[in-house]
């Protein structure tokens, strides 16, 4: 049976099961810290009777619940943070030669292993810290970074032209986006009616059906050469580390000085545009619980929604501008002002209707991503589309992290006197990405079609493969 080429069914069945369970995972963790802290049930209506009005005491229990509900999430992060991006660099570099579909595969097994984690604690009650063991061990199988960085190294493979890579990719935002928010608003009306189970339930008889594809349907991009024998192949295979290391080597040295330096920092916008944006988004599920809002599940599904469809907005946008003739700098500059402006109205929402509107101005989020990851992938050659996506994968796995970490470090500190203050914080910290890409505007970007790479330094085991073949007489 012949393979399909479609690695998009699998992007858009993995965000529809992850967003099944994501906007659940800090209701689920806060309603049973608010059972423990509080000592009482936790009120299932929908007005806002849980929050107003306090006594001085029930306030102060409040905000230990909000503070308590942020560390859990900073604790999580911590721990499963360096295993995924060890895994992420493997793996993804080691796809130049093992192929695309391991990076693929094993975040959904581990994805599949977190959601089936968090069945049994909900469905036995288990102690709701056991959460971050499972962090932990879906870790062990890379992450999304790792997930993602497959996915568009797949998608590089398959594409030539400079402008098609950079839709697709934007495509695969999009069917994020689409996906996820269908999934978010399903979440609310399932809890509602089921509670917790049935989600977590559906989400994993999901994952399953996404593995049986990437491993019997999706075909192989990286064909592997023929080996000679045992011996040789294992004599001539570096290890995943080396492999690694020399992918990510080899994507500088053999690009010019001027493209190194590009490329460089397309990476500090990258880095730094992730660090602002993704710290804060991650802290709004809890913001909403917060008072004055202090959302029901039906509001955080419908807003977990209006979140996502950034990524069909930003799709829109890179197609109209890209088909507009919009240099791509000014792409990614409009992507960062939509950030600044809708977390700076986010952090004066004190209203259901301007926390709604808030996601207004951030309908272009999404539009950077995909147009760094293709003015980085047309620097480096085909050979070393692994190594960049590996290295991207680590640095966004990184900064997401930690900057989730310093986020809710911040947010614990200051949700007593301003809960806002993190969102003005993502504004001000977008002002690095907005400076460093406007020294790639003085520096000049070179045409992908001028730029003429260095011969590739070879490894020793390269070396030894011609060698060997130099040396093996020809049978007639």
């Amino acid at each position: 049976m012949k393979g399909l080429y479609l690695v998009e069914p699998v992007v858009a069945l993995y965000a529809f099961c992850s967003f099944l369970i994501y906007p659940l995972v800090q209701q689920y963790v806060y309603r049973r810290l608010w059972q423990e802290l509080m000592n009482t049930t936790y009120p299932i209506s929908d007005n806002t009777s849980r929050c107003a009005p306090h006594n001085s005491s029930n306030q102060t229990d409040f905000n230990e619940v909000q503070r308590q509900a942020s560390l859990f999430s900073l604790y999580s992060e911590l721990l499963s943070t360096i295993p995924s991006l060890i895994v992420t660099l493997m793996l993804v570099a080691y796809s130049d030669r093992g192929g695309r579909k391991t990076p693929i595969i094993l975040p959904l097994v581990g994805t599949l292993l977190y959601t089936l984690s968090f069945l049994t604690v909900s469905f036995f009650e288990l102690n709701v810290y056991l959460l971050i063991g499972a962090s932990l061990l879906s870790s062990l199988f890379g992450g999304l970074g790792t997930f993602l960085g497959g996915c568009f190294s797949y998608v590089s493979d398959l594409c030539e032209d400079g402008s098609q890579k950079t839709l697709r990719m934007a495509g695969l935002d999009m069917m994020i986006g689409l996906l996820s928010g269908l999934a978010s608003i399903s979440t609310g009306y399932f809890v509602r009616a089921a509670g917790f189970n049935w989600p977590f339930l559906v989400s994993a008889l999901g994952q399953c059906f996404i593995i049986l594809y990437a491993v019997f349907i999706l075909e192989e991009t990286v064909k592997k050469p023929p080996s000679d024998g045992d011996i040789l192949d294992r004599s001539v295979q570096p290890s995943a580390i080396k492999q690694m290391v020399f992918g990510v080597y080899q994507m500088f040295v053999g690009a010019s000085r001027r493209s190194k330096t590009v490329l460089a920092l397309l990476m500090v916008i990258f880095t730094s545009f992730t660090f602002a944006y993704m710290g804060a988004i991650n802290l709004v599920t809890l913001y909403e619980l917060n008072a004055p809002l202090c959302w029901t599940e039906i509001f955080i599904g419908y807003g977990s929604a209006l979140s996502t469809t950034v990524f069909l907005t930003s799709f829109v946008g890179v197609l109209g501008l890209t088909y507009c003739g919009v240099p791509q700098l000014l792409i990614i500059l409009f992507g960062i002002l939509s950030v600044v402006s809708g977390m700076i109205v986010m952090s004066f929402a004190t209203t259901t209707l301007l926390m709604f509107v808030a996601r207004v101005p951030m309908l272009l989020t999404i539009m950077p991503f995909p147009v760094l990851r293709s003015m980085m992938s047309k620097i480096v050659s085909k050979s070393e589309q692994g190594a960049l996506f590996a290295f991207l994968s680590f640095l966004e796995s990184l900064t997401g992290n930690v900057s989730s970490a310093v986020f809710n470090s911040i947010y614990a500190v200051t949700v007593a006197w301003y809960p806002g203050f993190a969102f003005q914080l993502s504004a001000g910290l977008c002002f690095i990405p907005f400076s460093v890409l406007g020294v790639v505007g003085l520096v000049g970007v070179d045409d992908p079609k001028e730029v003429k790479r260095q011969e590739p330094v070879r490894s020793d085991e390269e070396n030894l493969v011609e060698d060997q073949n130099d040396n093996t007489p020809l049978l007639g």
